[in-house]
């Protein structure tokens, strides 16, 4: 008897130990935010002012590691085979869901190797032409287009980025043929429509709204089905006369498969939580973004019906990433 009692004695004091560890609450150590994209874009901003605000109410640190490379493959990779504990994760956008279909020899399959989280926000994008167009509306550009297929050109940032998926969703939606002439980023795309080489683009409002205010281009739409804070005088897409246009860029968070649903639930409530407060809706509307807040499950249906609608898009155009 007098074992016996040593014994439990002893599996309890080994209970006890044991038991902080087992019942620390997420997060008990940093995380990591891994940015599949180069310093200074859209989702390395945002993972900034999300790792802050979440270092700030969960007192462990959230630190953002920029992973660029082949299209977002290689930081996502990161992502999808570091361990499913909730310490790793991932700061995506829908890059990831066109790549889906355009990259068919990547290492993970999105919704497979990861789970989704929460979403971020949204920003719309604008389109643009050269002042030499002739074309003062939206309709009068798909009128000149229609008149003169494949004359017209429209610039991107690279195949399989959200402008060039913006392009080729308007071509399908809207009956036209327009030359997609891909540039190295952005402000090489943007040089060429303001220079004139190239016909017009889709941009973000907010890269684009001082070179509207200085007329060196001319707004004609906007691609979210409401108009944009940062350009209330343009119409969108929608309403100029392409019904059910939507083309935006939105970011979202995900995490490895197998991460634990108590984990993933909180983080969602966290960040629902932090999208939701007043000084950060009217910090990011002044950056053109909208907070985005859904359930995981409701957020996984979305990406799943992103994926399924650039799929169409990618097939219709042909497009291709070499």
């Amino acid at each position: 008897m007098h074992a016996l009692t040593r014994l439990g004695l002893v599996i309890g004091a080994i209970a006890a130990l044991s038991a902080p560890a087992a019942a620390q609450p997420y997060p008990n150590k940093p995380v990591r935010i891994v940015v599949p994209f180069g310093p200074g874009g859209p989702a390395d901003v945002y993972a900034r002012q999300l790792g802050q605000a979440l270092t700030d109410v969960l007192k462990q640190q959230f630190i953002v590691e920029n992973k660029p490379g082949a299209g977002a493959v290689i930081g996502t990779d990161i992502v999808a085979k570091a361990a499913p504990d909730g310490y790793t994760l991932l700061m995506m956008s829908n890059t990831h869901t066109t790549n889906e279909t355009l990259l068919s020899k990547k290492p993970y399959a999105l919704m497979r190797d990861l789970t989704a989280v929460a979403p971020v926000n949204s920003s719309d994008l604008v389109m643009v032409v050269n002042p030499k167009v002739p074309a003062k509306t939206l309709q009068e550009f798909i009128a000149l287009a229609k008149a003169e297929p494949g004359k017209l050109s429209y610039a991107s940032s690279g195949p399989g980025t959200p402008y060039h998926m913006a392009g080729e969703l308007f071509k399908a939606m809207s009956g036209t043929d327009i030359l997609h002439v891909p540039h190295k980023g952005s402000g090489e795309a943007r040089a060429s429509v303001i220079g004139g080489h190239v016909s017009m683009m889709f941009d973000a409002v907010t890269a684009m709204k001082g070179h509207v205010d200085a007329g060196q281009v001319r707004a004609l739409a906007t691609t979210g089905l409401k108009r944009s804070a940062v350009l209330p005088d343009v119409p969108t897409v929608n309403e100029a006369g392409v019904p059910g246009y939507e083309a935006t860029i939105w970011l979202g968070i995900m995490a490895p498969a197998g991460t634990p649903p108590e984990i993933v639930a909180r983080l969602n409530a966290e960040i629902g939580k932090i999208i939701a407060q007043p000084a950060i809706r009217e910090a990011w509307a002044r950056q053109g973004a909208v907070p985005m807040t859904m359930t995981p499950a409701a957020f996984t249906t979305y990406l799943r019906g992103d994926i399924d609608k650039w799929a169409k898009v990618i097939e219709k155009s042909g497009a291709k990433v070499q």
